[in-house]
């Protein structure tokens, strides 16, 4: 019998992924959705007819409870959350309602209905924000640097606490930037490769940019859904760093970015101090020798290649769509 799964967030870059990823290992894959006037279902567009997609929201206590018991799923995956960093500032209360007590609410809905239910929980290399030691490890300590990495912080806290106190087999995941050309454009790594396409295509000569010394540790998104699954596939419940373990400024994504087009990055890129953030998180680089040893996982795409992709998709997707807007 095909074992089931729920995922929310499967609108969005992880969610694809994931069901993708589940979907070729014979899963029946749940798509919890919130009911939206405009919905987007972009990223699963080719998924449409293999997935079930079902009403719910991490806002919605019931919901979650009647989602669980009408489908019955083996594993649970919840990516949906406020995701975009700036924008916790401007919705701090939003942020942690979904974020933090939205978690609280998946794990409640599980201990309630089935608490053999396998979890995954999305965590946040955002947690550590101003780091304490680099690289981060699972043991290193916290210290978010926004509303988006403190309810994280709640949300990952949680998820050991219902683990500690109820015996639930919940993991987190702390993800480090993890990127594709299904990032949404907020994101400044998508906003790079659009930016570059749309220079190299004479749609666009400027890029605005806020911290150009800003480093992340970047991978691919489809690399790290494997790493997910693979979590739930174990003897015991843990927490795990996801990561590269290699660290870029967002000055190298801009060089790698223009130079794949054949720019020259200079010549387009300013900095807008608008797009600066109230408190930075400078050094983001994280040690995944946990996951490499207990799970088997490595990332199979390395930072030159991924941007690449993204930059190889979004001159593909604009090319295509310039002649139908020039007017």
């Amino acid at each position: 019998m095909a074992r089931k799964a729920i995922i929310t967030g499967i609108t969005g870059q992880d969610g694809s992924y994931l069901a993708e990823l589940l979907l070729d290992k014979g899963y029946e894959v749940t798509g919890i959705i919130r009911r939206l006037s405009h919905p987007n279902f972009g990223r699963i567009e080719h998924l449409l007819d293999r997935v079930t997609l079902r009403p719910a929201d991490l806002l919605d206590q019931l919901s979650l409870v009647r989602a669980i018991e009408d489908v019955q799923p083996d594993e649970f995956y919840n990516l949906a959350a406020m995701s975009f960093v700036p924008a916790s500032w401007d919705q701090p209360f939003l942020t942690g309602e979904f974020n933090a007590q939205g978690v609280t609410r998946v794990l409640e809905a599980i201990r309630v209905v089935n608490s053999k239910i396998k979890l995954y929980q999305a965590s946040s290399s955002e947690m550590f924000g101003k780091v304490r030691e680099v690289p981060q490890t699972e043991m290193t300590p916290f210290h978010p640097r926004s509303p988006y990495g403190v309810s994280k912080v709640f949300g990952h806290y949680i998820t050991v606490n219902y683990r500690e106190s109820y015996g639930l087999f919940a993991c987190s995941g702390i993800l480090f930037n993890h990127e594709s050309p299904r990032r949404g454009l907020e994101f400044v790594s998508r906003k790079v490769t659009d930016g570059v396409a749309r220079i190299k295509l004479g749609l666009a000569d400027k890029l605005y940019l806020g911290n150009l010394d800003a480093h992340r540790d970047w991978g691919f998104a489809g690399d790290y859904v494997r790493a997910m699954w693979l979590m739930l596939q174990q003897p015991a419940p843990d927490d795990y760093v996801v990561a590269t373990g290699v660290s870029h400024s967002v000055k190298d994504l801009v060089r790698v970015a223009f130079a794949h087009a054949g720019l020259e990055w200079t010549k387009h890129v300013d900095v807008d101090p608008n797009l600066l953030r109230r408190a930075e998180v400078d050094h983001l680089i994280g040690s995944s020798d946990k996951a490499r040893k207990m799970l088997g996982w490595a990332p199979t795409i390395d930072f030159n290649g991924l941007i690449g992709m993204m930059v190889d998709a979004d001159v593909k997707r604009l090319a295509n769509w310039k002649p139908a807007t020039a007017s």
